[in-house]
């Protein structure tokens, strides 16, 4: 298992980086303290040694999500680790259809076969699945939700109505993209949407992280590189996304954002095309977006708007060349955007072109899921 302390990095060698102004991110509202409660739901986290999983417990304990227990789960080779959560020692117990008896909301982050197998059996035990994988993304039963966006696609669910039910978390390159995306849209109807993401090893998960460190230092050593996780160089390198290729050209990744767009607004005519790259960052997330709306919307009105945005932060100052970095929204909520201008290529103002980066392991999988779990209590 790859070193989980790699998950709180921003970055290394952070001494050499110049120092840059901090983006202006809202304080969070005060919380009163929930956490553990013996009324609350009880909760079962599958996969929870993983980036994900791991991610799961931070953005628990930082909501002060509310629960009465919580079950760690995890394959049979993590089975017997012990995990503290909250002060309190956990052991990691082996998934299996009856660690589901009695747990009111379970979120999944340990691959699509996992989900494929354990979901349906965890909902027919009358617990509400949130699935952060594939498995169900595009099942026409199964809302795929950001609480920001669509949050209605879900209103139906809730702990306690006495049966379980499937709840899929989209992809990390959709939800960060369809975080600034959405406002716009709401107000001018995006026609058609072109982007191109710069995704960082997190997406890959743990072990990526960690070999991507490895192949920095092992790179500026004069070694030759370690390229176990995606068969290539790394560091001081970037390469198409390394998910598989389809017949038409596209791969999965690409055609994640598409279809995921299309359910998400409940728009099948929507135009996405998209072109995913794999970069050398730690954890965030860089989305370049292009947008046709049927409705002019010029920069000034699109920057108010985004700026009311919950859940996104606009760093767009010119005059400093200061926009949104992977660094800065690593281990942050919100979504940044910046370089917010009128495409030029289009008449008038029926086009804009936006710059957004957002933390791929919190807004991009965990702090979703949560939010999610939070629209159900």
């Amino acid at each position: 298992m790859a070193s989980l302390s790699l998950l709180r990095q921003n970055h290394f060698f952070s001494a050499t980086l110049p120092t840059r102004p901090k983006p202006k991110y809202a304080s969070p509202p005060a919380r009163v303290q929930m956490s553990l409660q013996q009324n609350a739901p009880t909760i079962a986290v599958v996969g929870v040694t993983g980036a994900v999983g791991q991610e799961f417990l931070s953005v628990l304990s930082d909501r002060d999500f509310p629960y009465s227990s919580i079950k760690m789960l995890a394959s049979k080779r993590s089975a017997g680790r012990h995990l503290t959560f909250e002060n309190k020692d956990y052991v990691v117990e082996e998934l299996t259809a009856e660690s589901f008896n009695g747990v009111d909301i379970a979120l999944f982050s340990a691959g699509g076969s996992i989900s494929k197998k354990f979901g349906p059996i965890a909902v027919d035990r009358g617990t509400i699945v949130v699935d952060n994988s594939s498995a169900f993304r595009m099942d026409e039963n199964v809302p795929l939700v950001i609480p920001e966006v669509n949050p209605e696609a879900m209103e139906n669910i809730k702990v306690g109505m006495g049966k379980g039910a499937l709840i899929a978390n989209p992809n990390c390159s959709t939800i960060i993209c369809l975080m600034a995306a959405t406002p716009l849209h709401r107000r001018a109807k995006v026609l058609r949407m072109v982007v191109s993401t710069y995704q960082a090893a997190s997406g890959a998960g743990a072990a990526a992280m960690e070999e991507l460190e490895l192949q920095t230092r092992e790179v500026l050593e004069g070694k030759p590189p370690t390229c176990n996780i995606f068969n290539r160089q790394y560091a001081f390198n970037l390469f198409s996304h390394n998910a598989p290729v389809l017949p038409n050209g596209y791969n999965e990744e690409e055609m994640k954002l598409v279809k995921e767009t299309r359910k998400i607004w409940n728009d099948k005519d929507v135009k996405v095309t998209a072109t995913c790259i794999r970069v050398p960052v730690m954890r965030a997330h860089a989305e370049s977006v292009n947008l046709q709306f049927e409705n002019p919307l010029d920069e000034d009105t699109a920057r108010d708007i985004l700026k009311n945005a919950p859940g996104v932060v606009v760093i767009d100052d010119r005059e400093s060349n200061n926009f949104p970095t992977p660094l800065e929204v690593s281990n942050k909520d919100d979504v940044a955007v910046g370089r917010i201008r009128r495409d030029l290529s289009q008449d008038g103002n029926q086009g804009l072109d936006i710059f957004i980066c957002g933390d791929q392991i919190r807004k991009g999988a965990a702090l979703n899921a949560i939010q999610i779990a939070e629209l159900l209590l």
